[in-house]
């Protein structure tokens, strides 16, 4: 199983990216995806995940109403179409996926996540 993230790069304090990120391979069927960042000399934390059968979202606080994660009708390609873009978004970004929903409380937690990408660099520049 291979994640493949696209779509990072370097944007002004206030502009756009839309990061893909396609599951490949051993016919895996994830449950939930998921995107992780990791700023430097930061811990990882999750920005949002959506569950592949029913297309419930979760967004960490940082990125409520800028970023919206969704799935491509084919299901197991998701987008992370990040808007307003700041600084402090500067960071890898890191897809994630699992063949378990891990819950509205558990979502953001790095364990609950099996499988991973190698991640998309996003800098934001004021």
């Amino acid at each position: 199983v291979q994640l493949v993230e696209s779509g990072g790069g370097s944007v002004l304090d206030g502009g756009s990216l839309i990061l893909s990120c396609e599951v490949s391979g051993n016919l895996y069927h994830p449950k939930a995806m998921g995107w992780f960042r990791q700023a430097p000399g930061k811990e990882r934390e999750g920005v949002a995940s959506i569950y592949i059968g029913d297309g419930t979202t979760y967004y960490a606080d940082s990125v409520k109403g800028r970023f919206t994660i969704s799935q491509a009708g084919a299901k197991y390609t998701v987008y992370l179409q990040m808007n307003s873009l700041k600084p402090e978004d500067t960071a890898m970004y890191y897809c994630a996926a699992d063949h378990m929903a891990p819950g509205p409380e558990r979502w953001s937690l790095r364990n609950k996540y099996t499988y991973w990408g190698q991640g998309t660099q996003v800098t934001v520049s004021s």
